[in-house]
Parts: C-alpha cells; structure tokens; sequence
C-alpha cells in the first residue's frame, strides 16, 4: 500500500509492532511466573501444614489424604473461620501470598508505561505532520501570490511527499505561464510602441501634403508632386503594417511552417522575382551560382520571403554596376545559402544591431527601407531551427549566411 511509503508513518507502524511485541513477550514471561509462584506458594504451605501435622504425630496416610482431598464441607469452613483465616484476614500464609500480590501492580505500570510511550511517539508524529502542513500552506499562499522562490518538501517517499510534487508540477506550469503572459504583455506594449512611433512621421508627412495640396488645388504641378509624395507615404506605412504583423505572428508562434522539399533554383526564383526589375533599373547584376538540382527542406514562401528581404537590404546598400551573388553549398550535415555583395558593408559597431527592428546606421540614414526587413528574415530562418550569421567590412560588402540542417 502507498500510505507505507510514508518514512513517518513506516517508523509509527514499526514503534507499534516493536512494543506491541515487546509488551506480549513480557505479559507472557510474568503470567508463567504467577503460575511458576502459585505452584511455589501452593506446596510450601502443604509443605508447612505436613511438617507440623508429622510433629504432632499425624500418621503419613492422614496427611496425605488431608492435602490431595477435594472435598469441602461445614466443618472444616468452621474450622478455618474459628482460626480466623478467610480472605479479610492477615493470616500466618500472608508471607507466602506477598510477592504474588505485588505482581499485578508491575503489569499496571508496565502497561502505563506502554500507553505512555505510544502516547508521546503519536503526539511525535502529529506535531511532525503539523509542521510540514504548516510549510506547505505558507509555500502555497506563497505561490498563489505569485512569490515562487521557495519549494515544497519533495524527494521523499510517501503519499504526501507525491502531492506536493503534483503541487510543484502545478506551480511550474503556473510560474511558467505567468512569465509567457508578461512576455506576450511586454512583446505587445512595445510592438503597438514601436508602430505607432514609426507612423507618426508618414502620418504627420501626408498631413502637410493634404494642406498643401489644398492650398494650391489649382496647381496641377504641385498636386501631382504631393499625390505621388503621399502615395509613397501610404506605401511605407502600408509596409510597415504588413510587416509588423507578421513578425508578431512569428513571434506569437501563430505561424506554422510547412516545411517540404523544393529544388533550389525554384526557391530563389520565387525570392528574386519581384526585385530583377528594380535591379536592372538601377544597374545592378544579380548571380545565382550553384548546383542546381540541389534540394532544401523550407517553408517556400516564407523562406522566399526571408532571402527576398536579405536581397533588397543588399539592393539598399550597393550602387550601380554592384553585384549580388547567391550562391549555396550542400555538406552531410547541413545547406548554406550565401547571398554575397560588394556595397558599402556594415560598420563594426553596427555590426551586432542589424537584426533589431527599426535599427538604422548613422552610414545608412538616407537609404530606403523601414528597418524591419532583415529582422523579419532572421524570425523566418530561426523559426524553422535554421541559422541566419551575415559577415561584413566597411566599403568592402557583406555577405549572409542562411544555414538548414539536412535530414
């Protein structure tokens, strides 16, 4: 049974077996003493009686007849009451009765003594159990208050001991839940934060561009200047939202990647297939290198999207007659994708805060983008347990490394 796994309950249930036996073993030792006494006391007093009969002549047959007879009759109680023995009486046989007399006293303490020590190992175990049900209440309080620096008693056997590791279970999950709900609180203040940070200067700059437009409604000139103005406003912020969303998708874990197989010409095709406009018209060469037939395991439309971002960040940072090269190498372990190119690079100390969101170089203040491109590329990269490193000199270029663990 379960309720003996109980260290404290295991030593009671001994304490009671030990002196339970113990108090049998010595009730049995004094009953065979009483009787050993009685038989003593008995053919001592026969022994006494025959010596004073044989004194006074008594023949042997007589007596012997007179101590084996079990026959009671008037004459002799009146005998015996005449010489004054019955049982109120101090008589001559006392010093034959007075040890025996004293034996039911000692087995009145003895069982005292029993009941006492069973009394205080019981009162032992109960001011124990009190204690560590008073630990637990306050542990408890404490984790209702959300304070879990403290634990319950655990790593014993017994029922008890298995609740309170139940209760840590419960308290873990708790503590664990508590901080996600303070994470997901924080992540929210700071992305409604950092949106409607980033809204206010397009916001503020369509509402110049509406007055200005309205002031001069007749100047066709300056109505087309400002409508293309807040047409590129609207895009930015248009941008931003989109992108917002889904980084707090990603972050939140409500996305799901369904990761397939997929040759990898398909996958940067799809990635470059909006941007060999913008670099042909701004002179700029992208070059797929690699083998072809070469397979990876993604999201496709998610990972197109990550290289996407990681092209138009290096778009943003060359100039015209710069290349981009995306070339991949397929090891046992693992699939690098290396998107390479010869612009201005990255600055050492900008080095480390390319990946956070909105973080702009003091070298990169008049570059397009709205910082959020390559922090949602390493989120997508990360979330399907890939790796996203970039590498990079000042005015030498900088290269990216996407890394997929193969099957």
């Amino acid at each position: 049974m379960s309720f003996f796994r109980d260290k404290q309950v295991r030593r009671y249930i001994v304490f009671l077996i030990f002196f339970s036996s113990m108090f049998i073993i010595m009730y049995l030792i004094f009953n065979t003493n009483q009787i050993d006494d009685v038989k003593t006391i008995y053919i001592t007093h026969n022994q006494a009686v025959a010596s004073s009969l044989l004194e006074q002549g008594v023949s042997k047959e007589i007596i012997a007849n007179a101590i084996t007879n079990n026959q009671i009759n008037e004459s002799g109680k009146d005998l015996l009451n005449i010489i004054g023995i019955d049982r109120q009486t101090v008589n001559h046989t006392q010093k034959y009765l007075s040890q025996y007399q004293q034996l039911p006293y000692i087995n009145i303490i003895l069982i005292a003594i029993f009941l006492i020590l069973i009394t205080i190992e019981t009162f032992v175990l109960f001011y124990q159990r009190n204690r560590l049900y008073l630990q637990a209440d306050k542990i408890i309080n404490n984790y209702i208050n959300n304070d879990y620096s403290s634990q319950l008693p655990k790593n014993r056997e017994g029922t008890i001991f298995q609740l309170f590791s139940s209760i840590e279970k419960l308290a873990t999950m708790l503590q664990s839940k508590n901080e996600m709900e303070h994470k997901t609180k924080e992540f929210l203040k700071n992305t409604i934060s950092d949106i409607s940070h980033q809204l206010k200067t397009p916001i503020a700059a369509i509402t110049m561009y509406q007055e200005i437009i309205s002031n001069e409604p007749n100047n066709v000139q300056i109505v087309k200047e400002f409508s293309a103005k807040i047409e590129t406003a609207l895009n930015r912020m248009k941008q931003l939202i989109e992108a917002m969303l889904k980084i707090t998708r990603l972050d939140t874990g409500n996305i799901v990647f369904n990761k397939c197989d997929y040759h990898m010409t398909n996958l940067i095709s799809n990635s470059i297939s909006e941007l060999t406009f913008r670099a042909k018209s701004e002179k700029k060469k992208i070059i797929i290198d690699g083998n072809p037939d070469q397979i990876v395991n993604c999201d496709f439309e998610w990972t197109s999207e990550a290289i996407g971002n990681i092209i138009k960040n290096a778009l943003d940072h060359t100039k015209p007659g710069d290349i981009i090269r995306i070339s991949w190498e397929n090891t046992p372990a693992m699939l690098r994708i290396f998107i390479t190119d010869n612009g201005s690079g990255i600055a050492p100390e900008d080095i480390h805060h390319i990946f956070k969101r909105f973080y702009r170089s003091k070298y990169s203040l008049e570059t397009q983008g709205i910082g959020l491109g390559l922090s949602l590329a390493k989120s997508i990269i990360e979330g399907q347990n890939g790796m996203l490193l970039v590498k990079s000199e000042l005015n030498k270029g900088t290269t990216f490394t996407i890394t997929f663990l193969t099957k």
